[in-house]
């Protein structure tokens, strides 16, 4: 069985309104990396229930990347 990274630095469900730009770019660059890590620990089966739980927790990091690169872009700038 695949070691699945736990991602429990932060919650998924945090509220990120009214963080400074600073504070949601460490997040971001925080998702970013869990995600390289994240790939690197895909599973080969595609099949699998631990590719499907692979794949859930990949879907829902980009998701929470996404929803971080929007509130910088209401700020302004380059994420």
């Amino acid at each position: 069985m695949a070691q699945m990274y736990e991602f429990d630095a932060f919650s998924l469900e945090d509220d990120f309104t009214g963080l400074s730009r600073e504070a949601l770019l460490e997040r971001l660059r925080a998702v970013r990396a869990l995600l390289d890590q994240l790939d690197e620990e895909e599973p080969e089966d595609m099949d699998s229930e631990d590719y499907e739980q692979w794949g859930d927790r990949h879907e829902a990091l980009e998701d929470l990347s996404d929803e971080i690169e929007d509130l910088l872009d209401e700020m302004g700038g380059d994420a």
